[in-house]
């Protein structure tokens, strides 16, 4: 048996269960990939141990958001059917040790990037404030919200580059773009799906409000931004990174592949469509990065 804070596990596996629930492991995965392919696409030669340091300092980052934003939304994830079973929620652990893990994991976290260099650091913790500050709380206020946690979520593909680099130019700004527009037709076709869900909680994720024509719009509208920006490169005008032809017609048919649904979402208002933008969403983003970093190697 294991004890931590004032509540016992019955084992490790049980605690680190629960730990794993905390700091939303798969997402800070996501997330930490999208940082290391930033930095296999800007680093010459590449450095394993900064590689791990950005690795495991992003994921500590991340993992430190999510602790604070299940802090925050508690007596909300209370609400929704989701999020009923978080440890929060079933005080399985308390609101002190979820504190101590999330101040310890930014504390870590920071550190780790530090050691790349400063503007990296400063990057990861300004992401880990603008969803704590802004983000988490504007969910119940506005569907501008969505906007606003596009910033943080934007910044892990671009934060690879600046910790290759120690430098913010184009190449950098325009990984940023890409992953920024892409958190658009994601999260509203997440928000449609979990649309009763989200209510209950007093979330405002459509940017209408309502499953309906005019989301269904804009969600179309910024699948062709996400499709045109990760193309970009390939005109030659990003600095040092580059997108050869054949990789740039591959991550086209990708955005089509994600538009398709886009598209048939807006003509039908079929949630099934909106699973299917979602997933293959995700699809997409892993995809066009290890595009990106392939043909960087291929061509370099």
């Amino acid at each position: 048996m294991i004890t931590v804070d004032r509540f016992a596990f019955t084992s490790l596996s049980e605690f680190l269960a629960e730990l794993k629930v905390l700091i939303k492991v798969r997402l800070s995965i996501s997330v930490v990939f999208s940082a290391v392919a930033g930095y296999l696409l800007a680093a010459d030669p590449i450095d394993l141990k900064n590689l791990l340091f950005l690795g495991f300092g992003g994921m500590s980052l991340v993992s430190a958001s999510n602790a604070f934003n299940q802090v925050i939304e508690r007596r909300l994830d209370a609400l929704m059917k989701r999020t009923q079973t978080r440890p929060l929620v079933t005080e399985r652990m308390t609101v002190s040790f979820a504190l101590v893990v999330a101040f310890s994991l930014t504390f870590l976290g920071a550190a780790m990037l530090f050691v790349l260099n400063l503007k990296t650091a400063l990057f990861g913790l300004l992401s880990v404030l603008l969803y704590v500050a802004l983000y988490t709380p504007l969910k119940t206020r506005t569907p501008l919200s969505v906007f606003v946690g596009a910033f943080p979520g934007a910044i892990p593909f671009m934060l690879g580059w600046v910790g290759a680099t120690n430098q913010f130019g184009i190449e950098a700004g325009t990984l940023f773009m890409i992953q920024f527009f892409w958190q658009f037709p994601h999260f509203w076709a997440l928000g449609w799906i979990l649309h009763e869900d989200y209510t209950k909680g007093g979330f405002k994720m459509l940017p209408t409000g309502s499953r309906d024509k005019k989301t269904a719009f804009q969600i179309v509208v910024y699948t062709i931004w996400t499709l045109v920006t990760a193309v970009i490169p390939v005109f030659g005008f990003t600095g040092r990174l580059h997108l050869s032809i054949v990789a740039a017609g591959f991550i086209f048919l990708l955005g089509i592949y994600m538009l398709i649904p886009a598209l048939k979402l807006f003509q039908t208002l079929d949630g099934r469509h909106a699973k299917a933008l979602m997933l293959r969403s995700v699809i997409y983003l892993t995809l066009i990065q290890i595009t990106f970093v392939v043909d960087r190697f291929l061509t370099s």
